[in-house]
Order: structure tokens, then C-alpha cells, then sequence
């Protein structure tokens, strides 16, 4: 296997990162087109990353800036296929992201996950890669399922 190669989302990428939503359930996968057109025409400063490896889309990241905040930045998609799970290549998306941000100069980028066991992994996962956790919200998404925050500053 190749190493991963993060690239600039593309329309060629779409079918391969509808699979891995279609995978990871992250959102319906027909949505997948409609969110990255914005992007595609250049008419947004958020951007999309995929995770190409041995030629196939098997990753993606989507951060967004934060309206009223300044250097603030979200990444509110991050993803890969079921099968690659545990591999890093979430780790290189993440990287890869954060890199771009430090070269526009931005400072900080904070992530928001579900406080459910269903997503202990999830949490596990950013604070492997030196994300804190910076706030929780009780009973945001459900009853029972907590928002949380996590931080990190570029």
C-alpha cells in the first residue's frame, strides 16, 4: 500500500467519499454534492480535503470558518472508510488541515462530538492527536447526549 495523499476535494473524489459516508453513516451520502458545490465554484473560504490512497478517495475533512470569531475555525466532517479505521489516515486528514490554517495564519480550530460511549473512540481519537476538551454541553444533540467541544490551537 501507498502512503496516504491528502489532497483539495475535487468532483472526481465524489463517488469514493460518498462510499466512505455511506461506510461511516457521518451523513447521508446524496447530501455529499450539494455541500462540496459551494467549495467547487471557490465561493467559500471552507475547505474540503480527501484522503487519497492507491489512487481511491478513502478519506475526507471539512472545516469551515467560524462566523463573528477571528482566526476560529471548525471541522465539522472528518472521516474515513470503515476498513482503514485505525491506520492514521484520520490522523493525516487532521494534520493536514491544521497545516493549511497555520499557513493562513489562524488560531485555533476546535472540533464538536457527541458525549455518548457510541463516540468514546471519537474523543479518544482527538485527544490522541492534541485536542482538549474545552467545553460540554448536557443534552445538546438528545437527551442523555452531551456536546462536546474539543480545542486545539494552531
Amino acid at each position: 500500500m501507498t502512503n496516504p495523499i491528502i489532497k483539495a476535494t475535487s468532483t472526481d473524489d465524489i463517488a469514493g467519499l460518498q462510499a466512505v459516508l455511506d461506510g461511516t453513516e457521518l451523513f447521508p451520502s446524496e447530501m455529499l454534492a450539494e455541500m462540496l458545490a459551494p467549495y467547487l465554484r471557490g465561493e467559500t473560504e471552507a475547505f474540503w480535503l480527501t484522503c487519497h490512497r492507491n489512487g481511491e478517495a478513502v478519506g475526507l475533512c471539512y472545516t469551515v470558518p467560524e462566523d463573528l470569531a477571528d482566526g476560529a475555525w471548525n471541522m465539522l466532517a472528518l472521516a474515513v472508510r470503515p476498513d482503514l479505521q485505525g491506520k492514521r489516515l484520520g490522523a493525516v486528514l487532521v494534520r493536514a488541515a491544521e497545516q493549511r490554517l497555520k499557513d493562513k495564519g489562524q488560531r485555533i480550530l476546535i472540533v464538536d462530538t457527541s458525549g455518548t460511549d457510541g463516540f468514546a473512540l471519537t474523543r479518544q481519537f482527538y485527544a490522541q492527536n492534541g485536542y482538549e476538551e474545552e467545553a460540554r454541553i448536557r443534552d445538546f444533540w438528545a437527551e442523555g447526549d452531551d456536546k462536546v467541544i474539543f480545542r486545539k490551537a494552531l
